[in-house]
């Protein structure tokens, strides 16, 4: 039926018992309601007999819920300022436990005023526009026009718990008043990774406003295709009821969510902890992949969130998404097009991967890993018997099978150098190199330009070139032996007596003096020409002072008056390596 044309709202429907339209209610009366006959079950027609369990939503559950006893999430969670919630911090720490910022300051995080209103949503989104609501006592979704649910939310006599969850508003008006936090959109592959010129329509997830009376509640979930998720409550309270995701508990939460039983059984009582992390007004909380959650709104309430998927737990992303396949999750509540950002992601990834080799750096673990957890998706998708069901979100300019294999070499090349450097650290003392994904961020088309540029460039010898040529001799003499090292005097005395043209890097002034005046072997002089600055222009402005200038051009000189000493003719002393 439509709700415009008989005038019933789609939540008030299964109420009737038996309409009446409006012809028929001249003669009639009214349309006659169902009679309610209990306060515990989904349908409140149900006969009272005390032999039902209590079914999650109904008044009575909310009631006994808010008698319970819960472990504090300060026990888990993370609180910290907006400033101290940076890519780089999560890159090293991990993002594996909720985190509470109390304060706005430092988030990056835009919002309208406290004193907000939900007339002024209806302002900036439209009264028209339908969205979904859900009759929290029978936890059930329906449709219902905006304008109608702010009629609803302002008039203090409400027949019925309803709560909004799912308005997204990134095409609305409303979207200039909110940014994201800045982590959320620095990670999010959405924004990263999406390319503009897809034929999938880009995902928007990003911006939810969340409007809930008192006592809605949400039961417990865990956020489409793992999505990690932010909530800012700009007024009200929320309270979370939090679960970690470990294998036995998401274990336990896939039996449960194919449970008939599943409305009468609550999920915190058969996990080993439930936490209970209230939000206040002004809090953000940032949930990370795979935590199950449920929520309670303890007073009328409006906050603002959003969902993205990132780098940082890829293969919790990849289980969560393969869960809710297993039970058969509608589309309407999975995350739009996840293979077709996976393969997307797949490919941006590669190409990070490559750069960070050719660069000399190794790619962090968490990276490495969750590259693995993706490409045994992108394999399992690809089996002849699963191929069909997954083709559609296959982009058209990927190559499936190349993808996978290019993918495949570069993190078996990857794995054996993890081993080769395992094997010599403990020899060499060194610790492998990595560099924070958001320093590779940038175009690789722009890198791979520049690395052309280079490799094809003709290399002059620098200084610096030669002062690391001549360390590495040294290096090599500290394990020679005595009766090696004459030798190897003449051969460096050869090296270092050619001449080199000055890098094309260096400074014009760097350029007059550029060749080797001194040069020490085993701690002993075996060349010296110096001579006492006498271009002004060689000071740099760091020695602008004339007394500066004066004391080095004296060192100089005294050093200039007794190199003999330093060859160690018969002078014990002399023959001491130099300090």
């Amino acid at each position: 039926y439509c709700s415009s044309c008989v005038g019933v709202e789609e939540h008030h429907a299964v109420d009737i018992d038996l309409y009446h339209c409006p012809n028929c209610a001249i003669l009639h009366g009214p349309s006659l309601m169902k009679k309610r006959r209990n306060w515990h079950r989904h349908d409140y027609t149900e006969l009272d007999d005390g032999s039902k369990p209590v079914q999650a939503g109904t008044r009575t559950f909310v009631k006994q819920l808010r008698a319970r006893s819960f472990p504090s999430a300060d026990e888990v969670i993370l609180k910290m300022h907006g400033s101290q919630l940076t890519q780089r911090y999560l890159e090293k720490h991990g993002f594996d436990v909720p985190i509470m910022v109390p304060k706005l300051d430092g988030l990056g995080l835009r919002l309208p005023p406290p004193t907000f209103s939900v007339l002024d949503v209806e302002r900036y989104v439209g009264g028209d526009k339908v969205i979904d609501v859900i009759d929290v006592a029978r936890q059930a979704d329906s449709k219902m026009k905006l304008h109608n649910y702010i009629k609803y939310f302002t008039n203090p006599d409400r027949p019925k718990v309803l709560n909004v969850i799912s308005l997204e508003f990134s095409d609305t008006k409303m979207s200039e008043l909110v940014e994201v936090p800045d982590i959320a959109r620095k990670l999010s592959w959405v924004e990263n990774y999406w390319p503009d010129d897809s034929v999938f329509p880009k995902p928007f997830v990003q911006k939810y406003c969340l409007m809930g009376v008192q006592d809605s509640y949400t039961d417990f979930h865990i956020d489409f295709g793992g999505t990690s998720v932010w909530y800012h409550v700009l007024w009200g309270e929320k309270i979370f009821y939090l679960i970690k995701p470990t294998d036995e508990n998401l274990a336990l939460y896939e039996s449960w969510s194919s449970s008939v039983t599943q409305s009468e059984v609550y999920f915190g009582d058969k996990v080993d902890k439930c936490y209970k992390c209230l939000v206040k007004q002004g809090h953000t909380l940032f949930v990370p992949t795979g935590w199950i959650h449920a929520v309670l709104t303890s007073q009328d309430c409006m906050a603002f969130g959003g969902n993205f998927l990132h780098n940082l737990n890829i293969g919790m992303q990849l289980r969560c998404y393969e869960m809710e396949k297993r039970l058969k999750t509608p589309d309407l509540f999975k995350f739009p097009f996840f293979e077709a950002i996976c393969w997307f992601v797949a490919k941006n990834l590669l190409e990070t991967l490559k750069e960070l080799r050719e660069d000399g750096f190794q790619p962090p673990s968490y990276l490495v890993q969750g590259v693995k957890a993706l490409l045994t998706a992108l394999k399992l998708w690809m089996k002849k018997e699963l191929v069909t069901e997954h083709a559609f979100e296959i982009p058209d300019n990927i190559r499936p099978g190349h993808l996978i294999k290019e993918l495949s070499k570069v993190i078996r090349s990857v794995e054996e150098e993890n081993n080769k450097l395992v094997k010599t650290q403990g020899i060499l003392g060194v610790c492998p190199t990595s560099r924070s994904s958001h320093e590779t961020t940038s175009s690789h088309h722009s890198r791979r330009r520049v690395r052309k540029l280079r490799d094809h460039a003709t290399k002059t010898p620098s200084n610096l070139d030669i002062l690391e040529l001549h360390t590495r001799e040294v290096l090599k003499r500290l394990e020679m032996s005595p009766w090696e090292e004459a030798s190897v005097n003449s051969k460096l005395n050869g090296r270092f007596n050619k001449p080199f043209q000055p890098s094309s890097t260096v400074p014009e002034w760097r350029t007059k003096d550029n060749d080797l005046r001194l040069l020490l072997s085993n701690g002993r002089i075996i060349r010296d020409e110096r001579r006492p600055f006498t271009d002004r222009s060689l000071y740099t402005a760091d020695s602008d002072d004339e007394d500066d200038r004066t004391r080095s051009k004296k060192m100089t000189v005294k050093v200039e008056e007794q190199p003999s000493g330093c060859e160690g003719e018969g002078n014990a002393d002399a023959q001491k390596p130099l300090n």
